[in-house]
C-alpha cells in the first residue's frame, strides 16, 4: 500500500483547486506547479508550497514533465494528481512518476497508451465486445488510404485525431469534396496539440445523445459504474451543457451501458477513475466513442447525485485502498446539471477571448449564506490575466436539485448573477441555453445549437442595444462627476445640462445625447446602421446610487442593478443582454474603420501563426483564408475581407502576434486597402 503525504498538482486553473482543496481536507500537503503567466493565479495561492516550472507556452511549463518532477523531488511530494489535460493521459509521464518512486494519481501506463488511442482502443473494444461504429482505424495512415477507406464508409463521416480530445482536429465531412482538407487540418491541429497526426474515420451517426460512463476501479479487482452523463450539447464538438442523470436513459439502458463500460475498463485492467464515453442513437443503441484515463471536467454532477467526492476516491485508490462501495452500494438521488463558462464571443463564432479579469463574482454565497444547490469551480479572481496560452475556459457553474426542473432553474439563475467583465464571454448563451424549451424538455441532441439556437439573440445582436448604450453613457457621466478633478476625463456640453458622447464598439462610433435633471436622464442614441445612416433611439433612466463596481437605477418604473468596470475611457459592462467594451472617443479625431469589408486582415487575439497561405501579388477572393492563426489550444482561420491583390505581409509562421496586430494587407480591385 502506497504512502502518500504530500501531492504535487501538474495542473493550473479550476481543477488545481478543485484537488487542492479535497487534498487539504484529507490532510495532504499541496504543492502547486506554475508558468510565469500564472504566477498570481489562484492555484498558486491555495496549495502549501508551488514551484515555478517555466514560460507561460505549455511547451515550456505544464507539458515538460521533468520540470514537474523536479519541483516534486525538490518540495518532497510523493504523489501527481495531473487533473485533466496537458500530461493526464500521458503514459511516459505516469511510468517516470513510478520510477521515480512518485506514485502516479490514475491509471497505468499500459491503459493509457491503450485508451489513450482512438484507434487502438476501438481496436480493443471490439475484441472486448464493446459495441462500436463502423469505420476506419488500421495503421496505414496515408492520405490516399484514408481518402479511399472515406469512400467506402460513406458520407457524411467523422474525421478524428487518434489521441487527445476536447474536439480538437476532429472534423464532420458531408462531402468526397472536402474530406482532403479536413484531413488536412485535422492532421496539422492535431500534431500540435497531442503530437500526434494520426487519425480515424467512423460513419457519422446524426443526432446522436452523447452520453457517458463514470466508472472507477481499484487494484483488487473491483470495477463499479456510477451513472451517467449526458453531454449532447456541445459546439465544436466540445460540450456546453453536462448532466446527471441523462433524460434519456432509462435503468434497463443505464445497466447495460455501465456493464460495458465495466467491461471496457477490465479489459484494460484499469485503475482508478475513468469515462467511457458513447454515442447513442434514437432507437438507443449505443457506440463506443473513446475512454478518458482521466478525471473529467464534468465530474461535479456525477458527485452530486452520489453524493461522493471522486477525487477522494483517486487518493484513495493511489494509496492501495479497496474501493469505498460495491455496484449494489451506488445510490443516484436527485439531479445535477453544469455549464462551462468559457472567455469566448457567441456573437463572432466563438472565439476565444483574452484580457484582464476587471470583475469577478461568484453566486455561490448569498449575505454571507451558502446559496442552495449551487457550486461554483473556478481558478481565476479579479485582476488575473486570461492569456492566449491556455484553454479558455474560466469556470464551471454546477446546480443540484430534488429534480431536473429545480435544478436546471437554480442553475440558469445562478448563471445569469455571475459576473465576469473584462472580456467577452457565453455567459448570456449559457443562459439562453438552459432556458430553452427543448433543452426543457430534455429532448437535446448533439444538433440542438444547429437546428434550435443558432439565430439565438446571445450569437446574433453583434452591437449593444440603445439601451445598452444609455446606461453606458450615465456610468461614463456619473464618473465624470467623481472624477471631476481628473483633467484627463472629458464630456462635450451640448447645452444647459447636456451631453455628448461618443461610443465606440468594435470599430463603430454610436452618438449619446444625454440630458440630467436631478439625477432623471433623458437620453437619445444614434445608432449607426451601417451605409444606411443613423438610426435615433430615445430612453429615460433614474440614477440611484454608484459603487465602484454597481449602478442602481429605475427603467420604466423596475429597480435594476448594473455590474461594471471602468479602465481609464474603456468601459466593460454586461446589462444582461451580453458583454460589452465600450470605448469613449467623444475627443479623439475620426478614424477610418478596419472592420468587416476591410482590406486589413489582423489578428483576432493573442496568439502565434501557423501557416501563411499567400504570398506578396497574390490574387484574393473576399472570404479566403489568408492566414492560420494558433491560440488557446485551436487553430483559426483569418480570411479576406475583400477581394484583391496582397499588397504586404507583416507576418510569418511560428511568430507569437498580439490582438488586432495586422498581418496581410490586401489592395481591393477599386485600389482602396
Amino acid at each position: 500500500m502506497s504512502k502518500i503525504t504530500k501531492v504535487l498538482v501538474a495542473n493550473r486553473g479550476e481543477i488545481a483547486v478543485r484537488v487542492m482543496r479535497t487534498a487539504r481536507d484529507l490532510g495532504y500537503r499541496t504543492v502547486a506547479v506554475y508558468s510565469e503567466a500564472d504566477a498570481g493565479a489562484l492555484h498558486v495561492q491555495e496549495a502549501d508550497q508551488a514551484v515555478c516550472i517555466g514560460a507561460a507556452a505549455v511547451g515550456e511549463s505544464y507539458l515538460v514533465a521533468d520540470k514537474i518532477l523536479a519541483a516534486a523531488k525538490k518540495t518532497g511530494a510523493d504523489a501527481i494528481h495531473p487533473g485533466y489535460g496537458f500530461l493526464s493521459e500521458n503514459a511516459a509521464f505516469s511510468e517516470a512518476c513510478e520510477a521515480q518512486g512518485i506514485t502516479f494519481i490514475g491509471p497505468r501506463s499500459e491503459a493509457i497508451n491503450l485508451m489513450g488511442s482512438k484507434r487502438l482502443s476501438k481496436i480493443a473494444m471490439i475484441d472486448a465486445g464493446v459495441p462500436c461504429i463502423p469505420g476506419y482505424q488500421d495503421a496505414d495512415q496515408s492520405d490516399e488510404t484514408l481518402l479511399a477507406k472515406a469512400e467506402a464508409i460513406g458520407f457524411p463521416l467523422m474525421v478524428k485525431a487518434s489521441a487527445g480530445g476536447g474536439g480538437r482536429g476532429m472534423r464532420l465531412v458531408f462531402e468526397q469534396s472536402e474530406l482532403a482538407e479536413a484531413i488536412r487540418t485535422a492532421r496539422s491541429e492535431a500534431e500540435s496539440a497531442f503530437g500526434s497526426g494520426e487519425l480515424i474515420l467512423e460513419r457519422a451517426v446524426i443526432e446522436p445523445r452523447h452520453i457517458e460512463i463514470q466508472v472507477f476501479a481499484d487494484e483488487h479487482g473491483n470495477a463499479v459504474y456510477l451513472g451517467e452523463r449526458d453531454c449532447s450539447i456541445q459546439r465544436r464538438h466540445q460540450k456546453v451543457v453536462e448532466e446527471a442523470p441523462s433524460p434519456f436513459v432509462d435503468p434497463e439502458l443505464r445497466q447495460r451501458m455501465g456493464e460495458a463500460a465495466v467491461d471496457a475498463a477490465k479489459a484494460c485492467s484499469y485503475r482508478g477513475a475513468g469515462t467511457v464515453e458513447f454515442l447513442v442513437d434514437a432507437d438507443k443503441n449505443f457506440y463506443f466513442l473513446e475512454m478518458n484515463t482521466r478525471l473529467q471536467v464534468e465530474h461535479p454532477v456525477t458527485e452530486l447525485i452520489t453524493g461522493l467526492d471522486l477525487v477522494a476516491w483517486q487518493l484513495k485508490v493511489a494509496s492501495g485502498e479497496k474501493l469505498p462501495l460495491a455496484q449494489d452500494e451506488v445510490e443516484l438521488k436527485g439531479h445535477a446539471v453544469e455549464v462551462r463558462l468559457y472567455a469566448e464571443d457567441p456573437r463572432n463564432n466563438f472565439m476565444p477571448q483574452t484580457g484582464q479579469v476587471r470583475l469577478w463574482s461568484c453566486p455561490e454565497r448569498i449575505n454571507s449564506s451558502e446559496r442552495a444547490g449551487i457550486r461554483m469551480d473556478h481558478g481565476i479572481q479579479t485582476g488575473q490575466k486570461v492569456s492566449p496560452f491556455y484553454d479558455p475556459m474560466i469556470a464551471k457553474i454546477i446546480a443540484y436539485g430534488d429534480n431536473r426542473s429545480e435544478a436546471i432553474r437554480r442553475l440558469a439563475s445562478a448563471v445569469q448573477d455571475t459576473q465576469l467583465l473584462g472580456m467577452n464571454n457565453n455567459k448570456l448563451f449559457l443562459q439562453n441555453v438552459l432556458r430553452h424549451e427543448v433543452f426543457g424538455a430534455g429532448e437535446a441532441t448533439t444538433a440542438f445549437i444547429e437546428q434550435h439556437f443558432s439565430a439565438d439573440v446571445s450569437m446574433d445582436q453583434k452591437v449593444p442595444s440603445a439601451t445598452t448604450l444609455a446606461k453606458a453613457a450615465m456610468l461614463y457621466f456619473q464618473r465624470g462627476i467623481a472624477t471631476s478633478q481628473d483633467k484627463n476625463f472629458h464630456w462635450s456640453r451640448a447645452s444647459a445640462q447636456s451631453y455628448v458622447y461618443k461610443l465606440a464598439f468594435d470599430g463603430q462610433t454610436n452618438v449619446v445625447k444625454l440630458a440630467e435633471k436631478e439625477h432623471h436622464f433623458e437620453i437619445e442614441t444614434e445608432l449607426v446602421a451601417g451605409e444606411v445612416g443613423a438610426e435615433q433611439e430615445s430612453t429615460a433612466l433614474d440614477f440611484v446610487s454608484l459603487d465602484e463596481n454597481s449602478c442602481v437605477f429605475i427603467e420604466n418604473g423596475v429597480r435594476e442593478t448594473l455590474s461594471f468596470a471602468f479602465d481609464g475611457k474603456t468601459l466593460y459592462l454586461d446589462d444582461g443582454t451580453g458583454h460589452f467594451i465600450l470605448e469613449d472617443v467623444t475627443h479623439q479625431p475620426a478614424a477610418a474603420a478596419g472592420g468587416a469589408g476591410s482590406g486589413q486582415v489582423k489578428a483576432s487575439m493573442d496568439g502565434a501563426i501557423v501557416e501563411v497561405l499567400v504570398k506578396e501579388g497574390d490574387s484574393i477572393e473576399a472570404g479566403q483564408t489568408l492566414v492560420v492563426l494558433e491560440a488557446m489550444k485551436m487553430e483559426h482561420p483569418l480570411k479576406a475581407g475583400i477581394s484583391g491583390t496582397v499588397k504586404a505581409i507583416s507576418c510569418e509562421a511560428g511568430q507569437q502576434v498580439k490582438s488586432k496586430q495586422l498581418l496581410v494587407s490586401v489592395e481591393g480591385e477599386s485600389g482602396d486597402e
